[in-house]
C-alpha cells in the first residue's frame, strides 16, 4: 500500500504538470534573473535534490531516493508551491510574467522529475515525457543543468512556509469551531 501510495502522488504530480504545460514553448520562457522570487526558491530546491539524485547515481546507492522525491513532490509541491501558484496559472493572462514564470518552473520540474524517476518507473517516464510531444526517448535525455543553491533564500523561505504552517493550523481550529468558512475568509496579522 505504502509503494502504491508513493507512486499515485509521483504519477499524479507529473499528470498535473502536463494539463499545467500544455501548449508551453521556450518562446514563454523566463530568465533566471527575471524570475520571481518564490520560482527561484523552487529551483533552489530541485537543486538541492538534484545533488541527492546525481551523488546516488555516481554511488550507485538509490535508497531513500525516491521516498525523497516522493516527499518533495507532496510538501514542497503540492502542499506548498502548487497551492500558492495555482490562481496564477488559471486565472493570469497568458502573456503575464507571473504565470509565464510559472509555468517555465514547471517545465525544470517536469524535466527533473521525468529523468529522476526513468530508471526506477520506466513506462511512467517514458509515457509523460512523449505526451508532451517529444520525439525521442527520455532515455536519451540528461539531467537538467539548475542553478546553484542560495543558502540566504533558502533560509527564508524556509522561514516562510513555518509562518504559513502556523497560520494553516490557528486557520483550522477556527474552521472546527465554525468561526471560519474557508481560509479565504480569515484575516491574519504576523
Amino acid at each position: 500500500k505504502q509503494q502504491a501510495e508513493l507512486y499515485r502522488r509521483l504519477r499524479n504530480t507529473l499528470r498535473w504538470l502536463l494539463g499545467s504545460l500544455d501548449g508551453f514553448s521556450d518562446a514563454e520562457k523566463v530568465p533566471y534573473s527575471e524570475l520571481p522570487e518564490l520560482e527561484r526558491w523552487v529551483l533552489h530546491r530541485l537543486t538541492e535534490l538534484d545533488v541527492r539524485i546525481r551523488k546516488a547515481t555516481m554511488d550507485y546507492d538509490w535508497s531513500g531516493v525516491y521516498p525523497e522525491v516522493h516527499q518533495f513532490c507532496a510538501t514542497d509541491l503540492s502542499a506548498f508551491y502548487f497551492d500558492v501558484r495555482k490562481d496564477s496559472l488559471y486565472c493570469d493572462r497568458t502573456d503575464s510574467v507571473r504565470r509565464r514564470s510559472v509555468r517555465t518552473v514547471l517545465d525544470h520540474l517536469f524535466q527533473c522529475l521525468v529523468t529522476w524517476l526513468a530508471p526506477a518507473l520506466v513506462f511512467t517516464a517514458e509515457e509523460a515525457w512523449t505526451s508532451l510531444g517529444q520525439t525521442e526517448s527520455i532515455f536519451t535525455q540528461t539531467y537538467v543543468k539548475l542553478p546553484a543553491v542560495d543558502t540566504a533564500l533558502m533560509a527564508k523561505w524556509q522561514r516562510i512556509q513555518e509562518l504559513r504552517n502556523a497560520v494553516n493550523k490557528e486557520i483550522e481550529t477556527l474552521r472546527e469551531q465554525g468561526q471560519v468558512g474557508s481560509s479565504l475568509q480569515a484575516e491574519v496579522d504576523l
